[in-house]
């Protein structure tokens, strides 16, 4: 079993913020699939499954807010009996990449991100990630927290599927465990 792990926050009015880009992805993906999200309330997640390379894949957003992912990904693990440096994948938003750019990784700290920072205390820092760049020059004018939680430019929401193309890529490359790690990929870089 591989759990597919993306960070975002509930709720309607993060629905489309740069925060919720792991979210975003995770959505197309699961269609792409035919698949749909169920809440999981023991879980602290909506979960999508579907079945690829002989094993169960789960596709999990978690319902706790951004920063307190790592209690449902927690409780994911130990329940499937999920080994995280093997079997786990966190895809989220990275504030400190250009965006369109995409980077893989097998660990890390958290980076200022208090998402992963949950991750990290629940899980340790051994599980793999692909982090989506979301910076532009209109970040310099506001703070970090009114950036990740603004919503993407119309530049930015044209891209969008451009950017999902390489970052479905990579994570078909986990499913089959031949990801390519600390890869960057540049796939655009759209003017604020």
């Amino acid at each position: 079993m591989k759990i597919i792990f993306a960070q975002g926050n509930p709720g309607i009015q993060y629905a489309h913020t740069r925060h919720n880009v792991g979210f975003l992805f995770l959505d197309s993906f699961a269609a792409n699939h035919g698949v749909s999200f169920i809440k999981k309330t023991k879980f602290h997640a909506d979960i999508a499954e579907f079945s690829a390379e002989g094993e169960k894949i789960l596709l999990v957003k978690p319902d706790t807010f951004y920063n307190e992912t790592g209690m449902a990904a927690r409780t994911l693990c130990d329940f499937y009996k999920v080994h995280p440096a093997k079997d786990f994948l966190v895809i989220h938003d990275d504030l400190a990449l250009p965006f369109g750019t995409i980077r893989t990784r097998a660990s890390g700290s958290d980076a200022g991100n208090n998402g992963i920072k949950s991750l990290n205390a629940h899980l340790g820092n051994d599980y793999h990630r692909i982090r989506i760049g979301i910076y532009n020059p209109g970040r310099d004018r506001i703070d970090d927290v009114d950036f990740v939680i603004g919503v993407f430019s119309g530049e930015e929401k044209k891209a969008l599927p451009t950017i999902f193309q390489q970052v479905k890529q990579f994570t078909d490359e986990f499913i089959q465990d031949n990801l390519t790690l600390t890869k960057v990929a540049v796939t655009i870089h759209p003017t604020e």
